[in-house]
């Protein structure tokens, strides 16, 4: 066996890189939620012209802080008619594999739970468990509101999958691999995926959206509709994991975008020392999983949330099919050309530019055909 670093025995640097990984999953989740909760809510204010947390600690720094610990202290209440094993577990099955699929997502060189070479197959059967926690919670919960949730959530995930899962076997046709640390070491430089195929990035960042039950697509817990959805029976610290599970999704999903399209760990100066090389890609990595963090939460304060006619059409009607071809374009110049990769970007930023270009035409002709209805039946009240 090949020994680790500073001659270290490889049973025990494997186990310091469990050890070290598992650290680095577990501080991106658990602190990450409370820095992601404080950014979001003093972004938004920022967008609507407020000024957001303010009085807990300097800048309102310690209100999410204050706010877990409220929420750690709060009795555990649970509805008599409630099943009472789903509805302990509920949480638990969507924590659960957001926290798994931290094992193959590498933060540098060396710096990564397990190096698997089916890690994106991993990755999108852990992505596929979520909806069963969440279905799960709205049944056992024994509240429509709740059922209701749950349900459109099982239509809205397993609609979703299909293109997400679509833009990442795209991404495998263009590498050749499912390795993940493959995957980023075949971007090096300013040779990224998001410039050889930018429609599979914005198809996977939209389903990702809708994956994470982030605005536009937050219908299963939309408060205007199902008063909190399948959240409406929990409380406490209970309701509290549904939360950082939600933006321990957002990470996940911005880990994955900064992984397969904008190179991972690779930045300036990761290649100049073999302690302080991994240090700088851990740096790297987590400014560009950071950034992709904020665009979500940009998107919330900019957005309005879908119709669930609207966001089921727009996925099977639009979303799937585009996937679907720029997946067939891609394969036939990969094919056609496997030394080279100028005619699949080529190609890419066409459809990319058709696909930006069609959204207006087609809410132009949704507007149209609503406004005709309704026409239609002023008429007939007339």
């Amino acid at each position: 066996m090949v020994p680790g670093p500073f001659g270290l025995d490889p049973v025990l640097w494997a186990v310091l890189r469990l050890v070290i990984a598992v650290a680095l999953a577990a501080g991106l989740v658990f602190n990450g939620a409370l820095a992601q909760i404080y950014l979001e809510r003093k972004i938004q204010a920022i967008i609507q012209d407020r000024t957001g947390p303010m009085h807990t600690g300097p800048y309102g720094l310690l209100q999410t802080f204050a706010d877990a610990i409220k929420l750690l202290g709060k009795e555990d209440i649970r509805a008599r008619l409630t099943d009472h094993w789903f509805f302990l577990a509920a949480p638990a099955i969507v924590f659960a594999p957001m926290l798994a699929s931290y094992v193959v997502i590498p933060f540098a060189p060396g710096v990564m739970g397990a190096d698997l070479n089916v890690g994106l197959l991993y990755l999108t059967t852990l992505g596929s468990m979520t909806v069963l926690g969440i279905v799960i919670a709205g049944w056992a919960s024994n509240n429509k509101y709740s059922l209701i949730g749950g349900l459109r959530s099982a239509g809205q995930l397993i609609s979703y999958e299909v293109p997400q899962i679509v833009s990442l076997v795209t991404v495998v046709l263009v590498v050749g691999s499912l390795s993940m640390t493959a995957i980023v070491g075949s971007q090096p430089g300013l040779q990224v995926n998001a410039l050889i195929i930018p429609l599979a990035f914005v198809t996977y960042f939209i389903a990702g959206l809708a994956e994470t039950n982030r605005v536009p697509f937050d219908l299963p817990e939309a408060e205007s509709e199902l008063v909190a959805g399948f959240l409406t029976e929990y409380s406490g610290m209970r309701w509290g994991l549904f939360f950082v599970a939600e933006y321990g999704e957002v990470t996940v999903v911005s880990s994955i975008i900064a992984t397969l399209w904008f190179g991972g760990w690779h930045g300036p100066f990761t290649d100049v020392h073999p302690l302080l090389g991994p240090a700088l890609g851990v740096l790297w990595f987590t400014l560009k999983t950071y950034f992709f963090v904020l665009v979500f939460m940009w998107i919330r304060a900019t957005l309005p949330r879908f119709r669930i006619d609207q966001l089921m059409s727009f996925c099977w009607k639009f979303l799937i099919p585009v996937t679907l071809v720029n997946l067939l374009v891609t394969a036939i110049l990969v094919l056609a050309f496997p030394t080279s990769l100028v005619p699949v970007a080529i190609a890419n930023w066409i459809l990319l530019f058709v696909f930006a270009a069609s959204i207006p035409f087609l809410q132009r002709r949704r507007l149209v055909s609503l406004r005709a209805r309704l026409a239609a039946r002023e008429h007939a009240v007339a």
